[in-house]
């Protein structure tokens, strides 16, 4: 079986999507290649996973000037094509689009060619590039039952993570409590500042700290708690997650998908604060998704201050039996077969198109 997979920009794009194709690859024996474009972090993470990476012109359509939005239209109708240059050379059985900036020219040159597709959707609310393609395609992957409603033919998956994160022990309290925090790979200034305005009430709760900055904030963070003498943990970046997330009670985020899903997979409460400018506000629905389950606590970034966080986090760290019920919550909202459930849905989807 031959699969390509579309898509890219993100980690939360990109990280399913590799967890996906190494169960295509292992599971399966299939060949998998990538189409992305040279902006996305998939130019890094996928030959480093040892995948082919075929890359085509794209830009954004979200967020963006109505010239680069027009510019992008524009260029539209030359990236399908370049993905069907491409996928006449490969001969996908099936083409799996994950999201983001070629998502959506690689998967309307699928239907284009009668290949059979499958959208994976991490959010609860599809993104710009899955709801074009929403309607046609031949089935669909999504994180929530709620998304369902936006595709034919969609099972919920969830959505696929690191093995490890379904491994954390379960821990056991011990006061004042220890926090996580951390705002993605590059970091989130809005947390690295609120953690540093927030340090004499951290002082007074006495609580552990361990702070991934991203490479941006890193000195000023660490000067600053060492300024004022709180012997905080901090680092550009943390290597080992699954281990960092064993060692917190409680974890200040953004709300993006694969965090959601390491969120859930480990069992971990969390508070998260949304970035606001994600595409379709999806970060603000995958937050408010885990309060309402009573799995997270969710503060939106225009609400968010040093009194507001430090209530919240005494609050919680003072309540182990608050802590160990929004464990047990994030939990049940845990996939832990969901790299494999994509995988099998894809190989069905092949395997049928190669009976008609």
């Amino acid at each position: 079986m031959r699969a390509a997979i579309v898509g890219g920009g993100t980690g939360g794009h990109v990280i399913p999507a590799l967890a996906t194709a190494r169960e295509l690859r292992e599971g399966h024996s299939a060949e998998v290649i990538f189409v992305g474009t040279s902006r996305g972090i998939e130019t890094r993470l996928v030959p480093q996973a040892g995948f082919p990476l075929r890359l085509i012109q794209v830009g954004q359509l979200k967020n963006v000037s109505v010239v680069r939005r027009a510019k992008t239209l524009a260029g539209i109708p030359l990236a399908t094509l370049a993905c069907r240059t491409i996928f006449a050379e490969f001969r996908p059985d099936v083409v799996i689009g994950v999201g983001g900036y070629a998502s959506g020219p690689g998967m309307m040159a699928a239907i284009l060619m009668r290949i059979p597709t499958l959208a994976f959707e991490p959010n609860l609310v599809p993104g710009f590039a899955n709801r074009i393609v929403a309607r046609f395609v031949t089935a669909a992957a999504v994180h929530f039952e709620e998304t369902k409603r936006f595709f034919r033919n969609a099972r919920v998956t969830g959505v696929p993570v690191r093995q490890e994160f379904f491994r954390t022990p379960e821990r056991e309290f011990s006061p004042p409590g220890s926090l996580l925090v951390f705002g993605g790979s590059q970091g989130a200034r809005v947390l690295n500042e609120t953690m540093i305005d927030a340090i004499p009430q951290w002082k007074e709760l006495g609580i552990h700290i361990r702070h991934q900055t991203g490479e941006r904030d890193f000195q000023k963070v660490d000067s600053a708690y060492k300024a004022a003498g709180f012997p905080a943990e901090v680092s550009r970046f943390i290597d080992d997650m699954p281990s960092a997330f064993a060692q917190a009670d409680l974890i200040l985020c953004r709300s993006g998908a694969s965090t959601v899903g390491e969120i859930t997979a480990a069992g971990k409460p969390a508070i998260f604060v949304p970035f606001p400018f994600a595409a379709d506000d999806h970060q603000l629905k995958n937050a408010e998704a885990l309060e309402q389950a009573g799995a997270a606590r969710l503060i939106p970034e225009a609400q968010l201050s040093t009194e507001r966080l430090g209530v919240v986090v005494a609050e919680l760290l003072s309540s182990p039996a608050t802590l160990t019920e929004m464990s047990e919550k994030a939990r049940k909202l845990s996939h832990p077969n969901a790299g494999s459930e994509i995988a099998q849905i894809a190989t069905e989807l092949a395997e049928r198109s190669h009976r008609t």
